[in-house]
């Protein structure tokens, strides 16, 4: 497998066990929809929440949130509206980032943006 790819699935197995940890319950994992995928599927109390992990190893261009490009925002705004009317699901949503940077020891450094953006406006 590539390296990037390694590093992303990495990054994608840390995010699920610190959204664990801040008391999450996962729904779902790399979700599909046609095209469109959503990294996890979660609830944060009775709060649906869709999250995008982005993981980098070095931040030369940027930290890893940054790149969530207005397009990626709304693909995840259509997968969700799909996930929303598969599970009937008819109350408030929300739209995360764990941001997965690889430090130059080797350590991680993870952080949940909450609200990171919302489709559309």
């Amino acid at each position: 497998m590539a390296k990037h790819l390694d590093t992303g699935k990495l990054g994608e197995e840390m995010a699920i066990g610190h959204l664990r940890q801040l008391g999450f319950e996962i729904l779902e994992t790399n979700w599909r929809h046609k095209r469109l995928e959503v990294d996890i599927i979660a609830k944060e109390g009775d709060l649906l929440v869709f999250v995008e992990v982005k993981t980098r190893s070095y931040d030369y261009f940027g930290k890893p949130e940054e790149f969530v490009s207005a397009s990626k925002q709304q693909h995840l705004a259509q997968a969700a509206s799909a996930y929303m009317a598969l599970v009937h699901h008819e109350w408030a949503i929300r739209f995360d980032v764990v941001s997965i940077l690889k430090g130059k020891g080797g350590e991680f450094q993870i952080e949940l943006i909450r609200d990171a953006f919302f489709p559309g406006l």
